[in-house]
């Protein structure tokens, strides 16, 4: 969960430097669907991929829909954050539009791809924390 906001974050901010515009610039509307609309895709994200890794081995596949699912949810949630801010429906769709036109919907997918992968590999490797030679627990004597 916290790869997947992390790597969202840096993701939309390198978009937004290197296309030197706003990710979602409609007028008369704040940070506010922004914000709501991350919050919603991290929380779908972390449930969705908590349901997957129940299973002592996940398949990979289930990132394609981690990925599409928080895609989804997050232009939801920016959709219907835009509207209660007071945008209208035609300024919410402009901000959802300008999100999957402007390439911010990719990031968010390849971050959930990228997130998601790792969280099931390491749930199929069954990897533990490393330790030294000497940090032996009291039962191994």
């Amino acid at each position: 969960m916290v790869s997947f906001f992390a790597l969202t974050i840096m993701g939309l901010g390198v978009l937004s430097l290197f296309a030197e515009h706003d990710i979602i610039s409609v007028p008369r509307l704040g940070q506010l669907p922004g914000v709501v609309g991350m919050v919603l895709a991290v929380l779908v994200f972390a449930l969705a991929l908590w349901v997957v890794l129940a299973d002592a081995r996940p398949s990979f596949v289930a990132t394609v829909f981690l990925a599409l699912g928080a895609a989804l949810v997050h232009l939801g949630g920016v959709w219907g954050a835009a509207v209660a801010e007071g945008a209208g429906a035609v300024g919410a769709t402009a901000a959802a539009g300008q999100l999957v036109l402007g390439g911010a919907s990719a990031v968010i997918v390849v971050a959930a791809l990228l997130a998601g992968w790792v969280a099931i590999a390491l749930r199929r490797t069954a990897a533990r924390a490393p330790h030294w030679p000497w940090e032996k627990d009291d039962d191994d004597v």
